[in-house]
């Protein structure tokens, strides 16, 4: 009979390392899973929901996210659309723990490629700069030209079209100062 619960004793030790090697390799392998997924995927998951993003300027903007691209997103709102970089957000709240994966073509479009279309469609939009610690300024106009890094603005008034007479300066922006850019709905990304 000792002997028998002896047995018992030992096997149930065994079972208990055993449950507790597979616990932590379960664990082991989440952190390492999560290791690997990126903000866009993460985001991604997160597609037609509501979302709230905490620029680094201070400024907050909410709306359903419409688009994920690999450097921005864009949410959606009634009457606006905003495109924020991911460099300018200090964090997101309303996201999910789904992970959605997207090899596709929109996946990769980065910035420039955005701003792209909107120069194309000559939207009227308000270029919102980072101008330091909580500190921001808006810009009306239509994007003229996109580079790689940078991108023309031609300011004009809020609500004027962009006609010569209209334009009062041609405003260079680099990327890296861009807090948010909003169009009207029907100038859409």
């Amino acid at each position: 009979m000792r002997w028998d619960a002896l047995f018992q004793d030992m096997e149930a030790q065994l079972a208990a390392d055993q449950k507790l090697a597979l616990e932590s390799e379960i664990s082991e392998r989440a952190r390492v899973e999560m290791a690997g997924i990126a903000l866009a995927d993460r985001l991604r998951g997160t597609l037609g929901r509501e979302l709230s993003v905490l620029l680094s300027s201070g400024m907050r903007v909410s709306g359903v996210l419409a688009h994920v691209g690999s450097e921005w997103i864009v949410l959606s709102e009634a009457a606006q659309q905003w495109l924020v970089p991911y460099s300018a957000a200090a964090s997101y709240q309303g996201t999910g723990r789904q992970v959605l994966q997207d090899p596709g073509v929109r996946a990769r479009l980065g910035l420039a490629s955005a701003l792209r279309g909107l120069a194309r469609d000559r939207a009227e939009v308000t270029v919102h700069l980072v101008m330091g610690m909580l500190q921001e300024t808006a810009l009306f106009g239509v994007i003229d030209r996109v580079g790689k890094d940078h991108f023309d603005l031609a300011a004009t008034g809020s609500g004027e079209a962009r006609r010569q007479g209209n334009v009062s300066s041609v405003v260079t922006v680099p990327f890296a100062s861009l807090a948010a850019l909003r169009s009207l709905r029907g100038q859409e990304f």
